[in-house]
Protein backbone atom coordinates (compact mmCIF):
# COMPACT_ATOMS: atom_id res chain seq x y z
CA UNK A 1 0.00 0.00 0.00
CA UNK A 2 0.95 3.73 -0.76
CA UNK A 3 2.19 5.39 2.52
CA UNK A 4 3.19 9.09 2.97
CA UNK A 5 5.16 10.19 6.34
CA UNK A 6 5.40 6.21 7.02
CA UNK A 7 1.45 5.64 7.35
CA UNK A 8 -0.83 4.08 4.84
CA UNK A 9 -3.06 6.26 3.26
CA UNK A 10 -6.05 5.82 5.53
CA UNK A 11 -4.43 6.79 8.42
CA UNK A 12 -2.60 9.68 7.03
CA UNK A 13 -6.54 10.68 6.10
CA UNK A 14 -7.66 10.51 9.87
CA UNK A 15 -4.50 11.90 10.94
CA UNK A 16 -4.88 14.98 8.97
CA UNK A 17 -8.93 15.38 9.45
CA UNK A 18 -8.11 15.26 13.27
CA UNK A 19 -5.59 17.90 13.22
CA UNK A 20 -7.43 20.44 10.60
CA UNK A 21 -10.64 20.12 12.94
CA UNK A 22 -8.00 21.34 15.54
CA UNK A 23 -6.30 24.07 13.58
CA UNK A 24 -6.44 25.88 10.51
CA UNK A 25 -4.76 24.05 8.43
CA UNK A 26 -1.85 25.32 8.05
CA UNK A 27 1.01 22.81 8.44
CA UNK A 28 3.11 22.76 5.17
CA UNK A 29 4.36 19.00 5.54
CA UNK A 30 1.02 17.96 5.37
CA UNK A 31 -0.29 19.87 2.70
CA UNK A 32 2.11 18.85 0.09
CA UNK A 33 1.32 14.81 1.33
CA UNK A 34 -2.44 15.86 0.98
CA UNK A 35 -1.80 17.52 -2.36
CA UNK A 36 0.07 14.49 -3.45
CA UNK A 37 -2.81 12.46 -2.33
CA UNK A 38 -5.14 14.34 -4.08
CA UNK A 39 -3.13 14.21 -7.56
CA UNK A 40 -3.39 10.70 -7.52
CA UNK A 41 -6.10 8.77 -10.08
CA UNK A 42 -9.46 8.89 -9.05
CA UNK A 43 -9.96 5.18 -8.88
CA UNK A 44 -7.16 5.37 -6.00
CA UNK A 45 -9.16 7.82 -4.42
CA UNK A 46 -12.05 6.03 -4.54
CA UNK A 47 -10.30 2.68 -2.83
CA UNK A 48 -8.81 5.35 0.15
CA UNK A 49 -12.31 6.42 0.60
CA UNK A 50 -14.12 3.03 0.50
CA UNK A 51 -11.89 1.74 3.19
CA UNK A 52 -13.16 4.09 5.42
CA UNK A 53 -16.71 4.37 7.65
CA UNK A 54 -18.92 6.12 5.46
CA UNK A 55 -18.97 8.63 8.33
CA UNK A 56 -15.02 9.49 7.94
CA UNK A 57 -15.07 9.48 4.02
CA UNK A 58 -17.46 12.60 4.82
CA UNK A 59 -15.07 14.10 6.49
CA UNK A 60 -12.73 14.22 3.98
CA UNK A 61 -14.83 17.33 3.29
CA UNK A 62 -12.76 19.76 5.64
CA UNK A 63 -9.45 18.21 3.87
CA UNK A 64 -9.44 21.58 1.17
CA UNK A 65 -12.21 22.65 -1.33
CA UNK A 66 -11.12 19.88 -3.87
CA UNK A 67 -12.15 17.17 -1.02
CA UNK A 68 -15.29 19.07 -0.53
CA UNK A 69 -17.28 16.65 -2.56
CA UNK A 70 -15.06 13.68 -3.16
CA UNK A 71 -16.75 11.55 -0.86
CA UNK A 72 -20.03 12.07 -2.50
CA UNK A 73 -18.87 10.11 -5.62
CA UNK A 74 -17.59 7.08 -4.41
CA UNK A 75 -18.69 3.51 -5.67
CA UNK A 76 -19.80 2.20 -2.40
CA UNK A 77 -21.98 3.28 0.25
CA UNK A 78 -22.11 1.32 3.49
CA UNK A 79 -24.83 2.82 5.94
CA UNK A 80 -24.55 0.94 9.17
CA UNK A 81 -24.39 1.91 12.98
CA UNK A 82 -20.53 3.07 12.20
CA UNK A 83 -21.93 6.13 10.51
CA UNK A 84 -23.64 7.25 13.96
CA UNK A 85 -20.95 9.16 16.27
CA UNK A 86 -23.32 8.83 18.90
CA UNK A 87 -26.16 6.18 20.04
CA UNK A 88 -29.51 8.73 18.47
CA UNK A 89 -32.94 7.40 18.95
CA UNK A 90 -33.63 4.93 16.15
CA UNK A 91 -36.33 7.22 14.69
CA UNK A 92 -33.66 9.95 14.62
CA UNK A 93 -31.45 7.70 12.44
CA UNK A 94 -33.13 7.51 9.42
CA UNK A 95 -33.29 11.51 9.59
CA UNK A 96 -29.49 11.60 9.60
CA UNK A 97 -28.96 8.78 6.80
CA UNK A 98 -30.93 10.85 4.56
CA UNK A 99 -28.66 14.25 5.01
CA UNK A 100 -25.78 11.53 3.47
CA UNK A 101 -28.41 10.36 0.82
CA UNK A 102 -29.70 14.20 -0.75
CA UNK A 103 -25.53 14.84 -0.31
CA UNK A 104 -24.79 11.96 -2.67
CA UNK A 105 -27.76 12.41 -5.15
CA UNK A 106 -26.78 16.08 -5.67
CA UNK A 107 -23.15 15.77 -6.40
CA UNK A 108 -22.76 11.91 -7.46
CA UNK A 109 -21.42 11.85 -10.73
CA UNK A 110 -19.75 8.18 -11.32
CA UNK A 111 -21.14 4.76 -11.09
CA UNK A 112 -22.34 2.80 -7.65
CA UNK A 113 -21.09 -0.81 -7.75
CA UNK A 114 -22.34 -1.26 -3.89
CA UNK A 115 -24.86 0.30 -1.37
CA UNK A 116 -25.40 -1.99 2.28
CA UNK A 117 -27.95 -0.03 4.80
CA UNK A 118 -27.64 -2.15 7.92
CA UNK A 119 -28.44 -0.02 10.44
CA UNK A 120 -31.38 0.26 13.24
CA UNK A 121 -33.46 2.87 12.20
CA UNK A 122 -37.33 2.91 10.90
CA UNK A 123 -36.55 3.83 6.72
CA UNK A 124 -39.42 5.41 5.35
CA UNK A 125 -40.76 3.59 2.77
CA UNK A 126 -40.54 6.14 -0.37
CA UNK A 127 -37.43 7.98 0.64
CA UNK A 128 -35.55 3.71 0.31
CA UNK A 129 -37.59 3.44 -2.40
CA UNK A 130 -35.94 6.11 -4.48
CA UNK A 131 -32.58 5.72 -3.25
CA UNK A 132 -32.90 2.19 -4.50
CA UNK A 133 -33.80 3.37 -7.69
CA UNK A 134 -31.15 6.04 -7.72
CA UNK A 135 -28.31 3.03 -7.25
CA UNK A 136 -30.21 1.21 -9.57
CA UNK A 137 -29.38 3.31 -12.41
CA UNK A 138 -25.71 4.07 -11.15
CA UNK A 139 -24.67 0.19 -12.67
CA UNK A 140 -25.10 -1.17 -9.02
CA UNK A 141 -23.25 -4.73 -8.52
CA UNK A 142 -23.88 -5.50 -4.76
CA UNK A 143 -27.36 -4.28 -3.06
CA UNK A 144 -27.76 -4.98 0.40
CA UNK A 145 -30.86 -4.22 2.99
CA UNK A 146 -30.10 -5.49 6.68
CA UNK A 147 -32.25 -5.69 9.91
CA UNK A 148 -33.60 -2.37 9.84
CA UNK A 149 -36.79 -1.66 11.48
CA UNK A 150 -40.10 -1.99 10.02
CA UNK A 151 -44.19 -1.96 10.73
CA UNK A 152 -44.88 -3.60 7.33
CA UNK A 153 -43.11 -4.83 4.48
CA UNK A 154 -42.34 -2.14 1.59
CA UNK A 155 -42.38 -3.01 -2.29
CA UNK A 156 -39.42 -3.45 -3.76
CA UNK A 157 -38.60 -1.17 -7.01
CA UNK A 158 -39.31 -2.45 -10.18
CA UNK A 159 -35.86 -0.57 -11.15
CA UNK A 160 -34.13 -3.14 -9.21
CA UNK A 161 -34.98 -5.61 -11.73
CA UNK A 162 -33.43 -4.13 -14.82
CA UNK A 163 -29.97 -3.89 -13.23
CA UNK A 164 -27.63 -6.44 -15.78
CA UNK A 165 -24.80 -6.31 -13.60
CA UNK A 166 -26.22 -7.22 -10.18
CA UNK A 167 -23.89 -9.57 -8.76
CA UNK A 168 -25.04 -10.30 -4.91
CA UNK A 169 -28.86 -8.90 -3.75
CA UNK A 170 -29.59 -9.32 0.10
CA UNK A 171 -33.20 -8.09 0.88
CA UNK A 172 -34.74 -7.62 3.71
CA UNK A 173 -38.51 -6.82 5.17
CA UNK A 174 -40.02 -6.30 0.95
CA UNK A 175 -42.70 -7.39 -0.85
CA UNK A 176 -41.02 -8.99 -3.97
CA UNK A 177 -43.50 -9.18 -7.36
CA UNK A 178 -40.95 -10.12 -10.70
CA UNK A 179 -42.34 -7.70 -13.40
CA UNK A 180 -44.12 -9.60 -16.18
CA UNK A 181 -41.15 -9.47 -18.61
CA UNK A 182 -38.60 -10.03 -16.24
CA UNK A 183 -35.94 -12.29 -17.79
CA UNK A 184 -33.52 -13.21 -14.89
CA UNK A 185 -30.20 -11.61 -13.11
CA UNK A 186 -27.51 -12.76 -15.40
CA UNK A 187 -25.00 -12.38 -13.45
CA UNK A 188 -26.00 -12.73 -10.10
CA UNK A 189 -24.19 -15.32 -7.74
CA UNK A 190 -25.48 -14.25 -4.51
CA UNK A 191 -29.09 -13.94 -3.16
CA UNK A 192 -30.43 -13.87 0.37
CA UNK A 193 -34.35 -12.92 1.36
CA UNK A 194 -34.56 -12.70 4.88
CA UNK A 195 -38.31 -11.90 5.99
CA UNK A 196 -39.37 -11.44 2.37
CA UNK A 197 -43.26 -11.57 1.18
CA UNK A 198 -42.94 -13.91 -1.93
CA UNK A 199 -44.90 -16.71 -3.44
CA UNK A 200 -44.07 -20.28 -4.32
CA UNK A 201 -44.12 -19.85 -7.76
CA UNK A 202 -42.26 -16.46 -7.98
CA UNK A 203 -39.44 -18.16 -5.72
CA UNK A 204 -39.16 -20.54 -8.30
CA UNK A 205 -38.97 -18.30 -11.20
CA UNK A 206 -36.92 -16.34 -9.76
CA UNK A 207 -34.03 -18.60 -8.75
CA UNK A 208 -34.62 -20.64 -11.99
CA UNK A 209 -33.81 -17.41 -14.04
CA UNK A 210 -30.73 -16.87 -12.41
CA UNK A 211 -28.04 -18.00 -15.07
CA UNK A 212 -24.87 -18.13 -12.73
CA UNK A 213 -26.35 -18.33 -9.22
CA UNK A 214 -24.06 -20.14 -6.05
CA UNK A 215 -25.42 -19.06 -3.28
CA UNK A 216 -29.17 -19.10 -1.92
CA UNK A 217 -30.09 -18.13 1.33
CA UNK A 218 -33.68 -18.24 2.51
CA UNK A 219 -34.48 -17.13 6.50
CA UNK A 220 -38.35 -16.30 7.64
CA UNK A 221 -39.70 -15.92 4.61
CA UNK A 222 -43.60 -15.35 4.28
CA UNK A 223 -46.35 -18.29 5.05
CA UNK A 224 -44.79 -19.80 1.69
CA UNK A 225 -45.92 -23.53 1.86
CA UNK A 226 -43.80 -25.28 -0.94
CA UNK A 227 -40.30 -24.16 -1.54
CA UNK A 228 -39.18 -25.29 -5.00
CA UNK A 229 -35.53 -25.04 -5.44
CA UNK A 230 -34.41 -26.00 -8.72
CA UNK A 231 -31.04 -24.18 -10.38
CA UNK A 232 -28.19 -25.60 -12.35
CA UNK A 233 -25.16 -23.56 -11.10
CA UNK A 234 -26.18 -23.36 -7.34
CA UNK A 235 -23.83 -24.75 -4.79
CA UNK A 236 -24.24 -23.23 -1.58
CA UNK A 237 -28.27 -23.50 -0.10
CA UNK A 238 -29.15 -22.45 3.37
CA UNK A 239 -33.40 -22.35 4.20
CA UNK A 240 -34.01 -21.11 8.25
CA UNK A 241 -37.61 -20.62 7.81
CA UNK A 242 -41.48 -21.86 7.89
CA UNK A 243 -42.41 -24.17 4.88
CA UNK A 244 -44.58 -27.56 4.54
CA UNK A 245 -42.53 -28.85 1.84
CA UNK A 246 -39.46 -28.71 -0.34
CA UNK A 247 -38.09 -29.85 -3.69
CA UNK A 248 -34.84 -29.64 -4.59
CA UNK A 249 -34.50 -31.40 -7.83
CA UNK A 250 -31.87 -30.44 -11.02
CA UNK A 251 -29.37 -28.79 -8.44
CA UNK A 252 -26.82 -31.01 -9.67
CA UNK A 253 -23.95 -28.70 -7.94
CA UNK A 254 -24.98 -28.10 -4.79
CA UNK A 255 -22.08 -28.42 -2.25
CA UNK A 256 -23.04 -27.13 1.31
CA UNK A 257 -26.99 -27.68 2.46
CA UNK A 258 -27.99 -26.55 5.78
CA UNK A 259 -32.09 -26.24 6.46
CA UNK A 260 -34.00 -25.93 9.51
CA UNK A 261 -37.78 -26.65 8.91
CA UNK A 262 -40.00 -24.36 11.03
CA UNK A 263 -43.45 -26.36 10.86
CA UNK A 264 -46.41 -24.73 8.62
CA UNK A 265 -50.07 -24.54 9.63
CA UNK A 266 -50.99 -27.92 10.68
CA UNK A 267 -53.94 -28.40 7.99
CA UNK A 268 -51.40 -27.67 5.22
CA UNK A 269 -48.58 -29.43 6.50
CA UNK A 270 -51.63 -32.49 6.77
CA UNK A 271 -52.42 -32.22 3.60
CA UNK A 272 -49.08 -33.01 1.93
CA UNK A 273 -48.05 -35.50 4.62
CA UNK A 274 -51.13 -37.45 2.78
CA UNK A 275 -50.23 -38.06 -0.68
CA UNK A 276 -48.83 -41.52 0.06
CA UNK A 277 -44.78 -40.20 -1.71
CA UNK A 278 -42.02 -42.66 -1.45
CA UNK A 279 -40.32 -41.53 1.98
CA UNK A 280 -39.24 -37.92 2.15
CA UNK A 281 -35.72 -38.90 2.55
CA UNK A 282 -35.42 -40.17 -0.83
CA UNK A 283 -37.22 -37.63 -2.94
CA UNK A 284 -35.69 -34.68 -1.12
CA UNK A 285 -32.09 -35.21 0.00
CA UNK A 286 -31.78 -38.57 -2.92
CA UNK A 287 -30.68 -36.52 -5.72
CA UNK A 288 -27.81 -34.08 -3.81
CA UNK A 289 -24.79 -36.37 -5.45
CA UNK A 290 -22.24 -33.54 -5.11
CA UNK A 291 -23.37 -32.34 -1.50
CA UNK A 292 -20.16 -32.05 0.77
CA UNK A 293 -21.58 -30.52 3.83
CA UNK A 294 -24.97 -31.15 4.98
CA UNK A 295 -26.51 -29.55 8.16
CA UNK A 296 -30.09 -30.60 9.19
CA UNK A 297 -32.02 -29.25 12.02
CA UNK A 298 -35.15 -30.14 14.53
CA UNK A 299 -38.41 -30.72 12.75
CA UNK A 300 -36.85 -31.29 9.00
CA UNK A 301 -35.19 -34.48 10.58
CA UNK A 302 -38.55 -36.35 11.34
CA UNK A 303 -40.53 -34.60 8.22
CA UNK A 304 -37.56 -36.56 6.11
CA UNK A 305 -39.13 -39.61 7.56
CA UNK A 306 -42.17 -39.06 6.59
CA UNK A 307 -44.13 -40.77 3.63
CA UNK A 308 -43.45 -44.99 2.47
CA UNK A 309 -40.40 -46.31 5.13
CA UNK A 310 -38.13 -48.48 3.69
CA UNK A 311 -34.83 -50.41 4.86
CA UNK A 312 -33.66 -50.39 1.28
CA UNK A 313 -31.33 -47.56 0.29
CA UNK A 314 -31.36 -46.36 -3.00
CA UNK A 315 -29.22 -43.78 -2.94
CA UNK A 316 -25.80 -42.49 -1.28
CA UNK A 317 -24.06 -39.53 -0.64
CA UNK A 318 -20.56 -40.67 -2.29
CA UNK A 319 -19.55 -37.21 -1.28
CA UNK A 320 -20.71 -36.29 1.94
CA UNK A 321 -17.87 -35.47 4.10
CA UNK A 322 -19.44 -33.62 7.33
CA UNK A 323 -22.71 -34.20 8.72
CA UNK A 324 -24.61 -32.28 11.07
CA UNK A 325 -28.17 -33.04 12.73
CA UNK A 326 -29.44 -30.54 15.42
CA UNK A 327 -32.02 -31.45 18.14
CA UNK A 328 -32.05 -34.96 17.06
CA UNK A 329 -34.66 -36.78 19.64
CA UNK A 330 -33.58 -40.20 20.56
CA UNK A 331 -37.07 -41.03 21.86
CA UNK A 332 -38.63 -40.40 18.12
CA UNK A 333 -38.42 -43.82 15.87
CA UNK A 334 -38.31 -41.39 12.77
CA UNK A 335 -35.52 -39.37 13.27
CA UNK A 336 -33.36 -42.27 14.42
CA UNK A 337 -34.32 -43.81 11.49
CA UNK A 338 -33.43 -40.58 9.18
CA UNK A 339 -29.85 -40.39 11.20
CA UNK A 340 -29.01 -44.05 10.94
CA UNK A 341 -29.99 -43.92 6.94
CA UNK A 342 -27.93 -41.08 6.18
CA UNK A 343 -24.85 -42.49 7.93
CA UNK A 344 -25.17 -45.84 6.38
CA UNK A 345 -25.63 -43.45 2.73
CA UNK A 346 -22.76 -41.46 3.40
CA UNK A 347 -19.73 -44.38 2.31
CA UNK A 348 -16.68 -41.28 2.57
CA UNK A 349 -18.30 -39.16 5.76
CA UNK A 350 -15.67 -37.88 8.26
CA UNK A 351 -16.84 -35.70 10.55
CA UNK A 352 -20.36 -36.25 12.73
CA UNK A 353 -21.60 -33.58 14.70
CA UNK A 354 -24.74 -34.46 16.69
CA UNK A 355 -26.71 -32.52 19.02
CA UNK A 356 -29.69 -34.27 21.29
CA UNK A 357 -33.23 -32.55 22.77
CA UNK A 358 -35.57 -34.36 24.63
CA UNK A 359 -34.63 -37.84 24.72
CA UNK A 360 -34.88 -38.75 28.34
CA UNK A 361 -38.17 -41.23 27.39
CA UNK A 362 -37.44 -45.23 26.62
CA UNK A 363 -38.51 -45.69 22.91
CA UNK A 364 -38.39 -49.87 22.62
CA UNK A 365 -39.07 -49.67 18.65
CA UNK A 366 -35.87 -46.96 18.63
CA UNK A 367 -33.85 -49.68 21.25
CA UNK A 368 -35.13 -52.38 18.67
CA UNK A 369 -34.40 -50.80 15.79
CA UNK A 370 -30.57 -49.48 16.67
CA UNK A 371 -29.92 -52.80 17.96
CA UNK A 372 -30.74 -54.78 15.04
CA UNK A 373 -28.39 -52.51 12.80
CA UNK A 374 -25.59 -55.28 13.24
CA UNK A 375 -27.37 -57.61 11.40
CA UNK A 376 -26.13 -56.00 8.70
CA UNK A 377 -22.60 -55.73 7.13
CA UNK A 378 -21.51 -52.17 7.16
CA UNK A 379 -19.28 -49.86 9.00
CA UNK A 380 -18.42 -45.67 8.74
CA UNK A 381 -15.15 -47.00 7.00
CA UNK A 382 -13.80 -42.77 6.24
CA UNK A 383 -15.49 -41.53 9.76
CA UNK A 384 -12.60 -39.75 12.20
CA UNK A 385 -14.53 -37.19 14.36
CA UNK A 386 -18.15 -37.95 16.02
CA UNK A 387 -19.13 -35.01 18.37
CA UNK A 388 -22.96 -35.74 20.06
CA UNK A 389 -23.81 -32.69 22.53
CA UNK A 390 -27.05 -32.75 25.47
CA UNK A 391 -27.48 -36.34 26.01
CA UNK A 392 -29.20 -37.16 28.93
CA UNK A 393 -28.22 -41.18 29.07
CA UNK A 394 -30.68 -42.94 28.20
CA UNK A 395 -30.12 -46.80 26.86
CA UNK A 396 -31.28 -45.61 22.99
CA UNK A 397 -28.81 -42.79 23.08
CA UNK A 398 -26.07 -45.87 24.73
CA UNK A 399 -26.77 -48.07 21.82
CA UNK A 400 -26.56 -45.65 19.01
CA UNK A 401 -23.03 -44.42 20.61
CA UNK A 402 -21.97 -48.12 20.81
CA UNK A 403 -23.07 -48.63 17.02
CA UNK A 404 -20.78 -46.10 15.81
CA UNK A 405 -17.81 -47.60 18.02
CA UNK A 406 -18.27 -50.63 16.66
CA UNK A 407 -18.72 -49.70 13.28
CA UNK A 408 -16.01 -46.85 12.73
CA UNK A 409 -12.48 -48.59 12.07
CA UNK A 410 -10.51 -45.55 11.73
CA UNK A 411 -12.21 -43.37 14.31
CA UNK A 412 -9.99 -40.54 15.95
CA UNK A 413 -11.57 -38.80 18.49
CA UNK A 414 -15.51 -39.11 20.27
CA UNK A 415 -16.50 -36.02 21.78
CA UNK A 416 -19.72 -36.70 24.35
CA UNK A 417 -21.36 -34.01 26.29
CA UNK A 418 -23.94 -35.32 28.93
CA UNK A 419 -26.68 -32.31 29.69
CA UNK A 420 -27.52 -33.35 32.98
CA UNK A 421 -25.86 -34.95 36.42
CA UNK A 422 -21.95 -36.59 35.93
CA UNK A 423 -20.09 -37.06 32.82
CA UNK A 424 -19.99 -40.67 31.39
CA UNK A 425 -16.88 -42.23 32.58
CA UNK A 426 -14.46 -43.00 29.61
CA UNK A 427 -13.35 -46.11 31.35
CA UNK A 428 -17.08 -47.45 31.21
CA UNK A 429 -16.78 -46.28 26.66
CA UNK A 430 -13.42 -48.28 26.42
CA UNK A 431 -15.55 -51.42 28.19
CA UNK A 432 -17.57 -51.56 24.79
CA UNK A 433 -16.21 -53.15 21.20
CA UNK A 434 -14.43 -50.57 19.54
CA UNK A 435 -13.13 -50.84 15.33
CA UNK A 436 -10.99 -48.13 16.42
CA UNK A 437 -8.06 -49.22 18.81
CA UNK A 438 -6.64 -45.92 18.67
CA UNK A 439 -10.11 -43.50 19.23
CA UNK A 440 -9.94 -40.67 21.40
CA UNK A 441 -12.93 -40.63 23.75
CA UNK A 442 -13.51 -37.08 25.82
CA UNK A 443 -16.97 -37.16 27.79
CA UNK A 444 -18.27 -33.87 29.28
CA UNK A 445 -21.30 -32.61 31.32
CA UNK A 446 -23.13 -29.43 30.64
Amino acid sequence: MNRCGGLNLEEFMNKKMRKLEKSNGNDIEDQTNLDRISNMPTDVLNTILVHLPLRDAARTSVLSSKWRYKWTSISEFVLDDKCFSSSPHCDDRWEEIMKIIRHVQSNHNGSIKKFKLAAYCYPEHSQLGEWIEFVAEKGIEELSLQDFIFIKRFKLPSQVFSCPQLSCLDLYGCIFKLPSRFEGFACLKSLQLNQVSITSETLESLVHSCSVLEKLTLLDIDHIASLRIHNQTLKYLKIDSEFADISLENSPLLDSVDIRMVPFHERIMARYLEQGRACNLLRILGGLDSVRRLILSSFFIEFLANGNITERRTFAFNHLSYLELKEVRFCCFKEVFVTVSMLRSSPNLEELYLSVSGSYDLSKPVLDYLKSQYLFEFSFNRLKEVRIRGIYGTRTEWEFIKLILARSPVLETLVIVKFEGDRIPESLLFQTERASEDVKIVTLAL
